[in-house]
């Protein structure tokens, strides 16, 4: 079984966005720690099964990370389920997820969920978009929600996301403060399109996440790896 405690870097892959096998075998062997599958805008279950049998031929740990009920198919190693913290809408923090248990719940093994604490601090993303995620939080919010994800709740993950800019580091920093000590694995994702800029979050940050710079900066996004594995 993977343990993400043991993670450092992974890459984030959209169903949605084609990649060709060239550079999908250089970002599956560049060292990364796992390959998250998921995405916010036109993922289907046809892609996500596409690109599953695709990143599978690789000796890494292929996750899923589940966006709606439509795309949980079996043959992914963990399942990231998210929970966002700082939604307006309930559907988002236990809704869906109680309709999974429905559905799914006999068929699940316990030990490939991971629950992961969301904070989106980018209210202009797509994930905000589709979660309900309307302000911005600032820095006092983002250490609450990480107290309540890492104190309170104890989640396995508290996953602060950026998504599509570059976070604030001081935010990201008392963030790690917060969770010292706590079993709570804490995941940034957002706007690292260079190396400098993972290991800048990589000092705070457990596991740095990146994602669109696999499709608009191949050759830095391949570069992260090193940077925060170092």
């Amino acid at each position: 079984m993977y343990d993400v405690r043991e993670w450092r870097h992974v890459f984030k892959l959209d169903p949605n966005k084609p990649i060709d096998d060239e550079l999908l075998e250089r970002v599956c062997e560049s060292g990364t720690d796992a390959i998250v599958v998921g995405g916010s805008d036109g993922v289907t279950l046809d892609n996500v099964l596409d690109l599953m049998v695709r990143v599978r031929r690789f000796p890494l740990p292929c996750v899923l990370e589940v966006s709606s009920l439509e795309i949980v198919t079996p043959g992914f190693d963990l399942y990231l389920i998210p929970t966002v913290l700082n939604t307006n809408r309930a559907e988002w923090i236990t809704g869906l997820h109680v309709e999974a248990m429905k559905e799914y719940g006999d068929l699940m093994d316990p030990g490939e969920l991971i629950v992961e604490g969301y904070c989106i601090a980018n209210p202009d993303c797509k994930a905000a978009k589709l979660t309900g995620v309307s302000e911005k939080p600032d820095t006092e919010d983002v250490i609450a929600y990480a107290r309540l994800a890492g104190h309170l709740w104890k989640l396995p993950v508290f996953y602060l996301e950026y998504s599509g800019t570059y976070g604030d580091v001081e935010a990201v920093q008392q963030a790690a403060d917060v969770l010292k000590g706590t079993e709570t694995v804490f995941f940034y994702g957002g706007g690292i399109q260079t190396a400098q800029q993972a290991k800048e979050i990589g000092q705070y940050a457990d596991v740095v996440v990146v994602g669109n710079a696999v499709y608009e900066k191949p050759e830095e996004a391949l570069k992260t790896v090193a940077a925060v594995q170092k």
